[in-house]
């Protein structure tokens, strides 16, 4: 494969799309998931975000999101900023509108909805015209042609790849700047997981969508980003170039508990 230009990774440093700075995040106000996240994402740029379970990526992504607040949980030191402007604490449905999108671990579709119908829903915050919704559909089919010949499947009997494109594909339908991924990967067979991966080089490369992923395949992940975070214990212990961190031969040993 080949691999990316620095020239996104230069733009992350000097003008940030995001920019994560020092969060820490308690569930509860007793329970500390994050004590000390600081990381940035630029414009058109892939992120990786690596971890073992448990060293608080969900929650970093949670806390982007806005999502974290329906968990019980805070932001209670540090700031998160998009284009510039703080956004810590705001609602995730107002983050959305602003052009964050997660897509939630576990493949969250409406299962007896088909397809087609899911997608739809993923026009909603926008609320295009008919025509334009369309053309935004056939454009996700385009990307996630399985998807096509199952429009008219309820999405709970499609596989566990189909599903992970179809919620990946009506996030994409809200038109953000940056989609943040938990676990793309998770119980999915290798060869699903090198397609979902694709596609997503692909749709960063045509549109310039910027990509925050939460992952604990490192060699996949990092073949298709430009640069990494890893966590542990809730704190950012490497932060490198993607291809620094795959030098790294002991990397899953030392930090993901493989």
């Amino acid at each position: 494969m080949t691999k990316f230009s620095s020239t996104p990774a230069v733009v992350a440093a000097i003008s940030p799309l995001l920019e994560v700075t020092a969060i820490e995040v308690f569930y509860e106000s007793s329970i500390l998931a994050v004590a000390d996240v600081s990381l940035r994402v630029g414009p058109g740029e892939i992120v990786a975000l690596l971890g073992a379970n448990g060293a608080g990526k969900s929650t970093t992504l949670k806390a982007i999101s806005g999502l974290v607040l329906a968990d019980r949980a805070v932001v209670s030191r540090g700031d998160i900023r998009l284009r510039g402007e703080s956004v810590a604490g705001i609602a995730a449905n107002l983050l959305a509108a602003r052009g964050i999108v997660h897509v939630l671990e576990g493949r969250h579709v409406f299962g007896h909805l088909t397809v087609e119908e899911n997608l739809r829903a993923g026009t909603f915050l926008r609320r295009p015209g008919r025509r334009e919704m369309e053309r935004g559909i056939e454009e996700i089919y385009g990307y996630f042609p399985r998807l096509r010949t199952k429009r008219s499947t309820p999405a709970g009997l499609t596989s566990g790849g189909e599903q992970q494109m179809l919620a990946i594909g009506r996030a994409l339908l809200t038109r953000p700047e940056l989609v943040l991924l938990d676990e793309p990967s998770m119980g999915l067979a290798p060869i699903i997981v090198e397609e979902i991966f694709e596609i997503i080089t692909a749709l960063n490369r045509s549109n310039g969508t910027a990509f925050l992923i939460a992952e604990q395949n490192v060699a996949v992940s990092l073949r298709h980003a430009h640069r990494g975070y890893v966590l542990d214990n809730g704190r950012v212990a490497i932060e490198a170039n993607a291809d620094e961190l795959l030098a790294r031969g002991n990397l899953a040993d030392i930090y993901l508990g493989v």
